[in-house]
């Protein structure tokens, strides 16, 4: 049998079925339930000549394992993985690049959450090694709201090696690290640029600190030392976008 996933979530399934209808293979739906938008996702499957199936919400619960899928779920063809020479040419492609570099986020729903604050701050692309960084999996995608079958998540195999070529390419990275002298709003970010998230607690890894042109960090006056990653970047990322707005 050809290699095959599971994709729940209304928002999800419809970005799916827009982009890519032949990556599905069948639809499971709750039974009873009647709402516009999820008529809309099975409207969609059928007008792709999509089996749909109506079943019992335990059934849907089983094939979801314990996630949720509000009342709809997909078996389809897992995406095409984005690699380096995916990368190389959305650079080339880009008039000024905005490149989302996640250095060892792990938890699917700090990066479910980080693709979706991309899309909206338009990111050209979101940049994870593949070691120790978590993938394209069904909650990523759920929290994601749809914004995962749209912009490009690229994996890496060496997240040095990729911060040097975008440098090559006239990308400014610029990491985020508390041990920064520098404010976000103290710098600018108008160029084409990479911002570096590192994980929560451990921040960046050494090797990615030394290849970023510049650090920064967010300033924190309350007691907590330290925001949610999916928090931090998305005040840096619109940070970004207000000065590319007001330049």
């Amino acid at each position: 049998m050809a290699q095959q996933e599971m994709v729940y979530g209304i928002h999800a399934l419809a970005s799916v079925l827009e982009r890519e209808p032949e990556r599905v293979y069948e639809l499971f739906i709750a039974k009873g339930r009647d709402d516009d938008r999820l008529n809309s996702v099975v409207n969609l499957a059928r007008k792709h000549g999509i089996a749909v199936n109506f079943c019992h919400r335990k059934t849907l619960d089983e094939k979801a394992k314990g996630e949720q899928h509000q009342g709809v779920i997909a078996r389809a063809k897992p995406a095409r993985v984005l690699d380096d020479s995916d990368l190389d040419v959305i650079l080339s492609k880009a008039n000024k690049p905005f490149v989302l570099v996640l250095d060892g986020v792990t938890d699917p729903h700090n990066l479910g959450a980080c693709l979706r604050t991309a899309d909206a701050a338009g990111v050209d692309a979101v940049v994870v090694p593949k070691d120790k960084s978590a993938s394209l999996t069904p909650t990523v995608r759920k929290v994601a709201c749809g914004a995962a079958e749209v912009i490009p998540l690229i994996q890496v195999t060496n997240l040095s090696r990729a911060l040097k070529n975008m440098q090559d390419a006239g990308v400014w990275v610029v990491g985020t690290a508390s041990e920064a002298t520098q404010s976000i709003y103290d710098v600018s970010l108008s160029g084409p640029m990479a911002l570096v998230m590192g994980a929560e607690g451990k921040g960046m890894r050494r090797l990615t600190r030394e290849n970023c042109d510049e650090l920064i960090k967010l300033p924190m006056a309350g007691s907590v030392s330290s925001l949610n990653v999916s928090v931090a970047t998305g005040i840096c990322l619109y940070e970004v976008v207000r000065q590319r707005v007001s330049s």
